[in-house]
């Protein structure tokens, strides 16, 4: 991998784009992803082997994810995370499955760890294939999924009587095809080498990196959200919060700004993961609060240069942000790494 890296939007690189428009009791026999790797336990790396066509021949790649988390100076830890490399549970299939994920929880944990333990189960029954790849199918389940989880959680939270909510950003590798969907302010970035033409090496002979954000943020000072709060009934102020208390304009939970134009209806998008695509950042905006795209790309690059495990530079570079760069917010990130074999 090379040491040289900029930023770049999707649409640059031709990904197909598809936009579309503290804790609770609950007991592990409650959760439905039995054998979730949460962020509280990660003794080994997460690891799965995909099979990338390219050129008629077969590519074969190892996944390797973890993650890592710091409560900053708050004085909980509101997100969740998961890491599912084998993530049928109980819809099994011939079509490889791995989900990744973030929830960053504000005013709470609770519904963080509600959509951690309900969103991935609810997009399999929604329909996620599991035979063949059908990417309408795909996007329809992970959009039907997004809904039931945000649904059953209002219920919920009506029910406990809590009120917190959760951005959210969510990976499925299906196959040789990734799906990123959004809620909010976190976000998801690939590291992708330039193409191999001989035309952009770098001093060391290397082929550059590019951050590509895969994501679109959802705040409410935003134009199209704005327009959609306001139709709604609800307020921008000028410190471009809703209502003048919250700032994201989409996510699990949150059912008291829910009529006043609060969705959580996700961006989704999907594109092919080919040889070039090195690895998946996922972070909680506390994390890219101090860290740009390239530079995160950057810094994990380096790391995995050098034979470092994705764990441990899952670890550094969440201590990096809060320890160096002082993130004073709860900082969460995900590293997803693909490995030829």
């Amino acid at each position: 991998m090379a040491e040289s890296c900029h930023s770049t939007s999707l649409n640059e690189e031709s990904i197909m784009t598809t936009s579309i428009n503290k804790r609770q009791a609950h007991s592990d026999e409650e959760d439905p992803i039995k054998k979730l790797r949460s962020s509280d336990a990660h003794d080994e790396e997460a690891k799965a082997e995909i099979t990338v066509p390219k050129n008629e021949n077969e590519l074969c790649f190892e996944i390797e994810a973890d993650a890592a988390e710091d409560k900053g100076s708050r004085h909980t830890m509101e997100d969740a995370t998961v890491l599912l490399p084998h993530a049928t549970l109980q819809f099994p299939g011939k079509l490889r499955c791995a989900h990744f994920a973030i929830y960053d929880g504000h005013g709470g944990r609770l519904a963080a760890e509600y959509a951690r333990k309900h969103l991935h189960a609810n997009v399999l029954s929604a329909g996620l294939p599991r035979e063949l790849l059908d990417i309408k199918a795909a996007k329809k389940a992970i959009l039907e999924g997004f809904k039931r989880t945000d649904e059953s959680l209002l219920q919920a939270s009506t029910k406990g009587g809590w009120q917190d909510g959760a951005a959210a950003v969510c990976i499925w590798v299906l196959g040789s095809k990734v799906f990123v969907a959004n809620i909010g302010d976190a976000k998801a970035i690939l590291a992708r080498s330039s193409p191999t033409d001989g035309s952009s090496k770098t001093s060391d002979g290397s082929t550059p990196i590019k951050a590509i954000v895969l994501t679109r943020e959802h705040k409410a000072i935003y134009p199209q959200e704005r327009a959609r709060i306001q139709k709604a009934g609800g307020s921008v102020s000028s410190n471009g919060r809703l209502q003048g208390r919250l700032e994201v304009s989409r996510a699990f939970g949150d059912r008291q700004f829910k009529k006043v134009g609060v969705i959580a209806t996700p961006d989704v998008h999907s594109f092919d993961l080919t040889a070039r695509d090195h690895f998946i950042i996922l972070g909680c905006d506390g994390l890219w609060g101090v860290f740009g795209p390239s530079d995160a790309v950057d810094f994990v690059q380096k790391l995995l240069k050098v034979g470092l495990p994705v764990s441990a530079v899952s670890r550094r570079l969440v201590r990096e942000a809060v320890r160096e760069r002082q993130c004073k917010d709860n900082c969460s990130a995900v590293v997803i790494a693909f490995r030829e074999k």
